[in-house]
């Protein structure tokens, strides 16, 4: 296998997820497999970040690597006006992967071009988070045992949320139909609308977070209103409770149904969700740690089932 950045799940091809896949589920099984031994990581975290920031450093730290970076940038030379360039350039003199995220817009695919050194975006701006999609993805194939044949309901931030957009993409290799419910403010933007239908895929659009819909739908997808993505605050303030799950709208929904959501959440999943057995945020969250170590593979020429046969 060849070092790889991985940018941009529509990079990826469909064979490219389906090898993904089965190296997280390899790592599930595997978690503490030391084949990273004398390679370093960098997490450059230019946004703040929990769950992305501390699965990657665990992902690395578990496979034997040693991490270095920062989560605070302010602490860093660019809070002295060292450029993007000049601080991936130098990052890259003392690792062999740089894991970034940041708050603008084609940051990652940036650095891919100032340096030799593979790059794993994990998220920039509102345009991509695909290790994000990634572990989505292997949640969607542990809850319902296949990718074909599903019907996907995205609700909430469509507008701003990265998530939904790279999700969309990967699930295009797929027979998916999906289902966006948003006010008109934060609904699908055009372009992901006009992909649908290119590529031909199965979707509808609704303002109405009904029962109907949710008994229609296999992966329930909730997402949060993202106060930092507004310039308007008062917008916010309008759109930021339109949509919240409770428990007592999932008793006719199906027995497969499983509720994601990437975290942080804030209202739009009401508590008395937790315990249903139907919540699957908190374990999607845990898959992040073995999606994450297939993708670090990936970008280091690495194949793990390769290294214990």
């Amino acid at each position: 296998m060849k070092t790889q950045s991985i940018v941009s799940i529509a990079t990826l091809s469909k064979q490219d997820i389906l090898s993904l896949l089965r190296e997280a589920e390899w790592f599930e099984n595997h978690p503490n497999s030391k084949i990273l031994d004398g390679k370093v990581v960098a997490t450059l975290f230019f946004e703040p970040s929990t769950r992305t920031r501390l699965s990657f450093e665990t992902a690395v730290n578990r496979l034997g690597g040693r991490i270095i970076g920062f989560s605070d940038p302010a602490a860093t030379s660019t809070s002295k006006g060292e450029t993007l360039k000049d601080t991936i350039k130098m990052v890259s003199n003392y690792v062999d992967l740089i894991v970034m995220r940041h708050y603008l817009e084609g940051a990652a695919q940036y650095a891919t071009e100032v340096t030799d050194i593979p790059v794993i975006n994990a998220g920039d701006g509102a345009h991509q988070h695909p290790s994000q999609t990634m572990l989505d993805l292997y949640s969607i194939y542990k809850t319902q045992g296949r990718l074909d044949d599903i019907t996907v309901t995205m609700v909430g931030d469509l507008k701003y949320g990265r998530t939904v957009h790279s999700l969309l993409q990967a699930l295009s290799h797929f027979r998916v139909k999906f289902r966006f419910v948003a006010c008109d403010e934060l609904r699908m933007p055009r372009e992901f609308i006009d992909f649908c239908e290119t590529q031909g895929i199965d979707y509808c659009e609704s303002t109405d977070f009904s029962e109907d819909i949710i008994n229609d739908t296999d992966i329930l997808y909730m997402t949060r209103v993202q106060r930092e993505r507004f310039v308007d605050l008062a917008e916010y303030e309008r759109v930021k409770d339109l949509y919240t799950l409770h428990n007592a709208m999932l008793g006719g929904s199906r027995e497969n149904l499983r509720i994601l959501h990437p975290l942080p959440r804030v209202n739009e999943i009401n508590v008395d969700v937790d315990d249903n057995p139907k919540a699957y945020y908190f374990q999607q969250a845990r898959n992040g740690l073995f999606a994450r170590q297939a993708m670090i593979c990936r970008c280091l020429g690495i194949n793990p089932m390769n290294q214990f046969k």
